[in-house]
């Protein structure tokens, strides 16, 4: 073969894998643009505004000392006059309902177990008659269950059936009382000591934050809250029985306990529930310290209907509020908006804040999760999905291969 034909045929297999290598080339970075992940993009977000409301004005009477609380609020929402602990009167007897029940409970529509009283009830009797307290007739060999013995000490608030529930759930006074401190203390209402079973001392004493707090517990039984609510009851040997809470039925009062002593004056703890737009919030406070129990009724009344203005249903975000915006770097964009309706139930001026988060995203479909705005309003926290409001799609192969350098490795 002569050099110049194999000079030509070199040339020819050069040209030969020269255009092979474009064409692999090619294939390379078609495939590399065409394949390769489109860069994220982050959102733009937006805060959502801080809440607050109008300042709740409760009308608290001009004596004594009081709180107000709620259901789902923690600890006291206002307060009143001396906080420090005072007697108690016999808002002590639902200290002895809640220690009797952790020995011996309760189920909501049971009647429990039968207790027989003795001539030691008798004693109870007259110890508590000597000592000017409220009593219920107890007869020897006298049958009631523990539902009927609970509400003849709540209802006509009978200091002697105190004692005797006191001693049958816990053998004695003195291993009631040891029992009733500890479980204050472990509890939580350290502020809160019992001296006997009824009040009638003037050393039981607590303060208006923890009767609060005691009345949470008493409506969140079925058992007390059933029998505190009653009027009246029909009871074997003893007959009718009334409840000395001559406030029940007004200003929508369902409880709990009236107390009187000389020393701590008229005093109630009591619940009602309130409306508040759609919602029901049960309220629950304590005045202590009244002259009588009708001026006591009648400064509670007007209390209640001052505090039902203090409360808002505080809309937070509607459905498809948006909180954020993406724009792809091909010109594409959507909306993060709200998945869902969001409200809050808030007392007074509690502030509310906001905090939107939202995560980069590449492709993505109308719906698909992208972040979250939460909201806290005192001790609620509130959270929303956000969602694409619009599909997020591939930029197709144009624009991939036209920008190589805005696609990102995988």
């Amino acid at each position: 073969m002569s050099q110049s034909r194999r000079v030509t045929l070199r040339r020819r297999r050069l040209a030969v894998f020269g255009s092979l290598l474009v064409v692999l080339l090619g294939i390379g970075y078609l495939g590399a643009t065409g394949l390769a992940p489109v860069p994220a993009s982050s959102a733009e977000v937006r805060q959502p505004d801080n809440l607050t409301q109008p300042t709740a004005q409760p009308t608290w009477p001009s004596f004594g000392q009081g709180a107000i609380g709620a259901v789902g609020f923690t600890g006291v929402l206002a307060s009143h006059g001396n906080q420090a602990p005072v007697p108690i009167a016999s808002i002590t007897k639902m200290i002895t309902a809640l220690v009797v029940l952790e020995a011996r409970p309760l189920a909501a529509g049971e009647a429990g177990p039968a207790i027989t009283f003795t001539d030691a009830d008798i004693d109870l009797y007259y110890k508590s008659l000597a000592e000017n307290g409220s009593v219920a007739p107890v007869v020897s060999g006298m049958v009631l269950s523990q539902r009927e013995a609970f509400e003849v000490m709540l209802l006509p608030s009978a200091n002697n059936y105190a004692a005797s529930l006191a001693v049958w759930a816990y053998g004695s006074e003195s291993e009631y009382l040891r029992a009733a401190n500890a479980w204050l203390q472990s509890t939580g209402l350290t502020e809160t000591i019992v001296a006997d079973t009824s009040g009638i001392s003037s050393n039981s004493v607590s303060s208006p934050a923890n009767l609060v707090d005691i009345a949470k517990l008493v409506v969140a039984n079925p058992v007390l809250a059933e029998i505190v609510a009653m009027p009246q009851a029909v009871l074997p040997t003893i007959g009718v029985v009334t409840n000395t809470n001559r406030l029940l039925g007004r200003a929508g009062v369902d409880g709990i306990k009236t107390g009187t002593t000389d020393v701590a004056g008229a005093c109630l703890l009591f619940s009602t529930e309130l409306t508040v737009g759609t919602e029901t919030v049960t309220v629950v406070g304590v005045v202590l310290g009244g002259n009588t129990h009708s001026e006591l009724n009648d400064a509670v009344s007007a209390l209640i209907g001052s505090v039902t203005g203090g409360f808002q249903n505080v809309n937070l975000v509607a459905k498809g509020d948006s909180f954020g915006s993406y724009t792809t770097a091909w010109g594409q964009s959507a909306e993060a908006v709200a998945a869902e309706d969001a409200s809050v139930l808030v007392w007074s001026d509690a502030a509310i804040t906001g905090v939107t988060t939202a995560r980069t995203v590449s492709l993505g479909q109308a719906g698909d999760s992208v972040g979250v705005v939460s909201f806290a309003a005192g001790d609620q926290q509130v959270s929303v999905p956000l969602v694409l409001d619009a599909p997020l799609t591939d930029p197709g192969a144009g624009w991939r291969f036209s920008h190589p350098g805005e696609l990102t490795a995988g």
